[in-house]
């Protein structure tokens, strides 16, 4: 098929593989907008998976079907507060239902668009974040009917972590939930009840803070093999249940809820609730310990305290080329002090790294410019014969180094690097609220002004001017002079930092072809004075 292709037609395919390789990723690979709907404690079921006797979950195992019931409570969804902890970056409400009904964030950075601060749960989403159901009905709904007590009700966190007892005092059991947490937003659980009884605790359901069609929101697992296991929302099938599993975490863009056991692991069941979005429980014991964690996915923070947490931030299909990335552009800001000029260093960087196979791209574009007039020769004189046309042309390419797909094959190769970058500056909260230059007040959202993405569909029309083209073709011609248009428009709902990136990508683009092309004049020149 491609030798019957002509160089125009070849370099039109690649840029629709490129656009299309763009719209099948954001389709497939891109979690959707969730639905609008309000979720009660009356409409979540939770499926809990039974032990079978003597089973030895020693390693990951993936279960589905065949499920030993644990029904919720039908009281309400939240409860009044019984205690709340103050620290310098946040602020825990704990409700008289056991569970971490809030947290509020009180970074600066960390702000709605009306300047509030931003709060992770929302009040009719559940389950709340250590909330345990019963697999006895009967158990489970007195344990909604029954509060717990704490001999405190204000807790203030300083530079030490702060410990905590919350008891219930139920009809066959007594619940005590012992919570030590830290100032980094990390905590230890211990659960002891009086009476070995059947029990799952959640997490939480996942933060709820922006909801958007570019990022995951759902649920991941890191397993026993340490195989990563995503559940999108609205896509959870039913019961499922996770042996040994080292992270279970529900998380939306920027923030996350997650109970973790990186040395004996945690036997993890996800549900789904009305909407299908994936729900994690974690079966309990008697005595039962475990870690946490609630807040921001700062790369930071996760890895002071533990490094494998930060297998929480995750970065789509190419994580293997993303992650990476960001570390050499945390890297590169921990040198410099501001996101945006680490972007645009990170850019130049890739530039660099991608040369050569960038140059081979450009070289073979000139070669081909150079080649026109024998191209249109040779396609007019054999143009009833396609064989015999296609097989001058393939000596002519060949006597003179060019590849027809020389131009092509660079840019399809770039895709991956785009989208991990892409991924990256999406998932990364520290862009959040990060400034650049005078009106880029944060790098997370949108350019105000569409200033960023004007200059991008400028430099993209500048560098479309300055590369040779065979394109003679009027349709041809008028696709290329409307995709710096399309791509305007495109990038003017990208966030800042990523616009910056294409934008910096741009310029250096138009760099290296002006050197490109001045050094093909500097050679037609040469070879015209040697004659």
């Amino acid at each position: 098929m491609f030798e019957k292709m002509d160089a125009n037609q070849r370099v039109i395919l690649a840029i629709v593989l490129s656009l299309g390789v763009f719209l099948i990723y954001d389709y497939f690979f891109m979690p959707k907008p969730q639905k609008n709907q309000t979720q009660t404690a009356i409409e979540q079921n939770l499926s809990a998976p039974a032990v079978q006797s003597g089973e030895k979950p020693e390693t990951s195992k993936r279960i589905e079907g065949s499920y030993e019931s644990a029904p919720v409570s039908t009281q309400r969804s939240s409860g009044k507060e019984l205690v709340k902890i103050e620290s310098e970056h946040f602020t825990i409400s704990i409700d008289d239902y056991g569970r971490i009904s809030q947290v509020m964030l009180k970074d600066s950075r960390f702000v709605t668009e009306s300047g509030e601060h931003i709060e992770l749960f929302a009040d009719d989403k559940l389950p709340k974040a250590l909330e345990i159901r019963f697999s006895d009905e009967k158990l489970n709904e007195e344990a909604f009917k029954t509060p717990y007590v704490c001999d405190t009700r204000d807790i203030k966190i300083d530079k030490e972590p702060v410990t905590l007892r919350l008891k219930q005092s139920l009809s066959k059991v007594e619940v005590e939930k012992i919570i030590k947490i830290y100032p980094d937003g990390h905590y230890e659980l211990k659960v002891d009840l009086s009476e070995d009884k059947r029990y799952y605790i959640s997490p939480g359901y996942r933060p709820d803070v922006r909801v958007d069609g570019y990022t995951f929101h759902g649920v991941l697992i890191k397993e026993a093999d340490n195989t990563i296991t995503m559940i999108d929302d609205g896509d959870a099938k039913g019961i499922e249940s996770f042996r040994k599993a080292k992270i279970a975490a529900a998380v939306d863009r920027y923030y996350t809820t997650f109970f973790y056991d990186l040395q004996k692991g945690l036997n993890v069941v996800i549900s789904k609730d009305k909407e299908e979005n994936p729900i994690i429980f974690v079966e309990g014991e008697k005595s039962f310990e475990v870690k946490g964690y609630l807040g921001p996915k700062d790369y930071r923070v996760l890895k002071s305290i533990n490094p494998e947490l930060t297998d929480v931030i995750e970065y789509g299909f190419f994580t293997f080329i993303a992650k990476p990335m960001f570390k050499i552009l945390l890297a590169i800001y921990e040198y410099i002090g501001n996101w945006g000029w680490a972007i645009v260093v990170l850019t130049i960087f890739i530039r660099i790294l991608l040369f050569p196979l960038t140059w081979k791209g450009m070289v073979s574009m000139q070669k081909l410019k150079d080649l026109a007039p024998k191209i249109k020769e040779i396609q007019q004189k054999y143009k009833g014969d396609p064989q015999k046309m296609n097989a001058h042309m393939m000596q002519l390419y060949k006597k003179h180094g060019a590849n027809p797909m020389g131009g092509c094959l660079p840019l399809l190769l770039q895709i991956p690097v785009f989208f991990a970058i892409y991924r990256v500056l999406l998932n990364a909260i520290e862009l959040k609220g990060a400034p650049w230059i005078l009106w880029i007040k944060d790098l997370s959202v949108m350019d105000p002004y569409f200033i960023l993405p004007i200059l991008m569909g400028v430099t993209m029309y500048i560098h479309q001017k300055i590369t040779p083209t065979t394109i003679t073709d009027p349709i041809q011609q008028k696709i290329f002079q409307y995709l710096p248009i399309v791509f305007t428009f495109f990038f003017v709902t990208f966030p800042a930092g990523l616009t910056l990136y294409w934008f910096v990508n741009n310029v250096l683009s138009i760099i290296q072809q002006l050197i490109v092309n001045k050094a093909f004049e500097s050679r037609k020149t040469a070879q015209k004075d040697e004659k």
